[in-house]
């Protein structure tokens, strides 16, 4: 157990971007984040269906039932757009995280 206290306190200390995925609605869209930076997502499924957060370009997926908040942090991006998406509400549940 003091491994997860260790990694959620190290996880706190990252800059963070917040992300509601509702029903198939992605809140907002586009994340703006700083490059070269490591941060994390804060994932919150305000929804009645389950999500499933992926991006391939950013390494990450996350399945979450309705009502779950969770988190993914992120390495470094280069400067650029990077692609993500609820995986079980597609084509319309799809957003960006643009590093400047």
């Amino acid at each position: 157990m003091m491994f997860a206290a260790v990694t959620q306190a190290w996880a706190g200390s990252l800059p963070a971007y917040d992300l509601e995925l509702h029903n198939g609605e992605l809140k907002p869209r586009e994340l703006h984040v700083k490059a070269g930076e490591r941060f994390k997502i804060n994932l919150h499924n305000t929804g009645n269906t389950p999500v499933e957060f992926e991006s391939r370009s950013l390494r990450q997926e996350k399945v979450m039932g309705p009502g779950v908040e969770s988190f993914v942090v992120i390495h470094p991006l280069k400067p650029g757009e990077y692609d993500f998406f609820d995986e079980f509400h597609l084509p319309g549940a799809q957003g960006l995280v643009i590093a400047e």
